[in-house]
């Protein structure tokens, strides 16, 4: 049976922060949530964008229980204000889906001088996970999603040239930040795990999706050809969010041909992103350069 959004379970009294709710794949799973009863905090760059995004979701989803918060993934004081501001107003956080990304850009560095694929794809989510733990460990069944990609495949952590200063090729600097994605999945899992938390960490990718991440003429014109809508791309999330047979380390993607396209089913992550040495290693250079310090 294909699975669709109409299956997952009610969300009533949970509450959930999508990043980068205001477009694409984010977009979607925050409507798709809020349509089971969620409270949705759209945690965005952008505050304009992510205000339309809320006005949207709230034109197609009657009741919908949405508040807006700036994140900027890119500046890790923008992390710090974005946790702190959430605390202060809500006592538990059930889903952090950690679905904000950069893809390919030209050579670029975060405020605090990090390559931007690597700086807010991996560095800006580890630092809001370990910033919210404490409202994780207050809802029952926390789960914590990170939204990977296929290309992780091709990646390797460079622990010689994580901010590209020995060169930067971007394919390889995205494919490194998406398996940085899902070595974190794995060792936040083995940490919860020793310290009694009951909260899962979980991951998807959304397969070959149409979305404003695609910059490029070329990427654009075979994404509008190949590509799957926004609504479908968000299943798998979705998927590793709510359903009730996902374990931790449960990683999610379309069931077509090369995981390109379709329904959500559990795939298989590459070697390299079941490399526990690796994932140990990424954390603890990850807690020195973010400066933030979690299940230790």
């Amino acid at each position: 049976m294909k699975w669709t959004a109409d299956q997952m379970p009610s969300q009533q009294g949970r509450i959930a922060i999508v990043t980068g709710a205001n477009s694409g794949i984010g977009l979607e799973t925050a409507k798709g949530l809020a349509a089971k009863g969620a409270t949705v905090v759209l945690a965005c760059r952008n505050l304009t964008k992510a205000n339309i995004a809320a006005q949207d979701i709230g034109s197609q989803v009657s009741a919908a229980k949405l508040d807006v918060m700036e994140l900027d993934l890119a500046d890790l004081d923008s992390v710090r204000r974005c946790a702190n501001h959430f605390s202060a107003q809500y006592p538990k956080l059930d889903l952090l889906i950690n679905n904000a990304g950069v893809m390919v850009p030209p050579l670029t560095k975060t405020k605090q001088g990090f390559e931007l694929q690597f700086g807010a794809n991996h560095l800006g989510h580890f630092a809001l996970t370990g910033l919210v733990l404490d409202k994780l460990k207050a809802a029952p069944k926390a789960r914590i999603v990170n939204v990977s990609s296929g290309v992780h495949h091709s990646g390797k952590i460079n622990f010689t040239n994580l901010n590209a200063e020995k060169g930067y090729v971007p394919w390889n600097a995205y494919a490194q930040s998406k398996l940085a994605n899902l070595l974190f999945t794995l060792e936040l899992n083995r940490r919860l795990l020793a310290a009694h938390i009951a909260a899962i960490a979980t991951a998807a990718h959304p397969g070959w999706t149409d979305t404003g991440l695609q910059k490029s003429r070329m990427l654009k014109f075979f994404s509008s050809l190949l590509g799957q809508r926004p609504n479908m791309g968000a299943l798998p999330t979705l998927y590793a969010a709510t359903a009730p047979d996902v374990q931790a380390n449960t990683y999610i993607g379309p069931d077509s041909f090369q995981e390109w396209r379709g329904y959500p089913k559990k795939v298989q992550p590459s070697g390299a992103a079941q490399d526990q040495h690796t994932a140990t290693q990424l954390w603890e250079v990850s807690e020195r350069l973010t400066g933030i310090s979690y299940l230790s």
